[in-house]
């Protein structure tokens, strides 16, 4: 009797306190996400289905409002359409008032799944040379402006439609040509114009998908459209490299992806969007991790609805304890220039058999400087097939060469080169053999002499493993991150002295040694999936 008489008092102050205590919890993310969302704002995204099912009514409002401030959520998106649903005005308008008064910043969104007539390829991908299409994506993004002040659109606005219709308006042009062109046409007739006739005020954001290398061909027309959108966002997800249905990114790519596409974008550049699918919470947090690196104003939690089930919960624990140290990551990299090796792929450049090579360039512990331009005055330089897209190529290849600076050259590049003296001592030729996921395969001894000559004229020098990523910020900061499954020794070497300290490991219960001598800076068992930041 006793026994349960204390039983039963213990679990009435847990019942009393607990809510306390949580509520504690989410005021203190949410005071901080408040305090530094002029740095780093953290949104997430209702999908269509999501207002229907989650934002109804008053009880699923509170539930979600309480989700987001726990999460340090403090801008939400509302979408209004995806795949033949439209959320109803009444439950848009309710749901934004209620997060609107609890101090969220709100905006639209519209993903154009399944609108019109579907294309001959991917069935949820839309034909936009159809006019009935055309009419029921322009009523779509009137509606939306109707509402919102600002939307976004998902990364399906492109096409891969071959039928009857295409072909004919196609003509003599590419298909890479013509899509480009219909796009760039379809968004400033059928998006942009209509909805600044709706609402003046209204800003749209095109959000483009993370397969940089496959744009041109699907419409996506990065130049054009970067400059006709009012911002552009980017998608940032690698997930899990291993999953079975997912995998197949390694992490850098939402780096490189943001800072190339942020280069285009310049000042109109927004936030980096990545999801909980085929992620465990490692690689889910990884995502954010390499978002905010490439300095990204926002990150996006997509979406709502899927990180309340499945993976999403655990993901979103590991995040919430790691957004302390994510604001720190974003006040070192806000506006800083980087430093490294130009890694130039020019907009609509064909990767041939040499796809997002990049991003297994990054793994290699070479500190890359995304760009959409070929610098020739460029200290070291990585290039690849995509350098064939610039008609001065050659050129500015041979004053790199002569002005003694070190390339690094894929050999797919190397095999389409006339008139490139590739015995030339500062050229290095990478074997890629048609698979770029073949570098992860190379060896700390393998590694090392191409390090050497490319971080050669920026005066460090560079030894790690393989999936160990070097980022050099302004002129005293750098970040190391091991990708290993196990803890990794590594030694960054100056050509003059340095007095260094960390400044911050993610995650927070990540681990790492680090030993000044001079000019050598030594990391000793830098734990798995750890990130460790220096100040020198």
């Amino acid at each position: 009797m006793i026994k349960s008489r204390y039983l039963r008092c213990a679990v009435a102050v847990l019942v009393l306190v607990l809510p306390v205590v949580l509520r504690g919890q989410s005021q203190s993310l949410w005071d901080l996400a408040n305090k530094n969302r002029g740095l780093l704002k953290i949104s997430t995204l209702f999908t269509a289905q999501n207002v229907r099912d989650y934002l109804s009514g008053e009880e699923g409002i509170d539930r979600a409002i309480e989700w987001c401030k726990t999460t340090g959520v403090t801008h939400v998106f509302m979408e209004t359409f995806r795949s033949r649903y439209t959320a109803q005005r009444k439950t848009l308008e309710n749901a934004k008032s209620g997060f609107e008064a609890e101090g969220f910043e709100v905006s639209g969104c519209v993903t154009t799944t399944q609108v019109g007539k579907i294309s001959t390829g991917w069935k949820l991908i839309s034909c936009y040379t159809n006019k009935a299409t055309q009419d029921e994506l322009q009523k779509i993004f009137e509606y939306t402006a109707s509402i919102f002040d600002e939307i976004m659109i998902d990364d399906f606005l492109f096409t891969d439609c071959q039928c009857g219709e295409c072909k004919a308006a196609r003509g003599e042009q590419s298909w890479a040509d013509y899509r480009c062109d219909l796009m760039v046409r379809v968004s400033r007739e059928r998006i942009l114009g209509p909805a600044r006739v709706v609402n003046p005020n209204v800003k749209v954001i095109i959000k483009y998908p993370q397969w940089y290398d496959n744009f041109h061909n699907r419409g996506y027309e990065v130049l054009r459209q970067s400059a006709d959108y009012d911002k552009t966002w980017v998608g940032t997800e690698t997930r899990d490299y291993d999953d079975k249905r997912w995998g197949g990114k390694v992490q850098y790519e939402a780096y490189y992806i943001m800072r190339w596409l942020g280069g285009i974008g310049g000042a109109k550049t927004g936030g980096g969007w990545f999801d909980p699918y085929g992620t465990t919470e490692d690689t889910y947090v990884e995502q954010a991790r390499q978002t905010v690196l490439a300095d990204a104003k926002e990150m996006l939690l997509f979406c709502y609805g899927s990180l309340q089930r499945e993976t999403g919960p655990a993901n979103v624990q590991k995040l919430r304890r790691e957004i302390p140290g994510l604001f720190k990551l974003a006040a070192m990299v806000r506006n800083k220039p980087i430093r490294g090796i130009a890694a130039a792929k020019p907009p609509n450049s064909d990767a041939h058999n040499e796809q997002y090579v990049f991003d297994f360039v990054g793994m290699l512990g070479l500190p890359l400087v995304p760009a959409a331009e070929i610098d020739a005055d460029a200290k070291a330089a990585f290039l690849s097939v995509h350098a064939l897209k610039d008609t001065r190529f050659s050129d500015k290849l041979k004053k790199m060469l002569a002005a003694g600076r070190p390339v690094l050259i894929t050999d797919g590049l190397a095999k389409r080169l006339d008139g490139i003296d590739l015995d030339d001592e500062n050229v290095t030729i990478l074997k890629v053999s048609g698979n770029p996921k073949n570098l992860l395969k190379l060896t700390r001894e393998q590694l090392r002499p191409i390090r050497e000559k490319l971080l050669a004229p920026l005066g460090i020098k560079f030894d790690a493993p393989n999936k160990v990523a070097l980022y050099l910020i302004g002129e005293d900061h750098l970040v190391v991150e091991n990708f290993n499954d196990e803890p990794i020794d590594a030694v960054l070497e100056f050509s003059r002295s340095v007095n260094a300290r960390k400044t911050l490991v993610l995650p927070v219960d990540g681990n790492v040694r680090l030993l000044t001598d001079g000019r050598k800076l030594r990391f000793t068992k830098i734990t798995p999936r750890t990130l460790v930041a220096i100040e020198y």
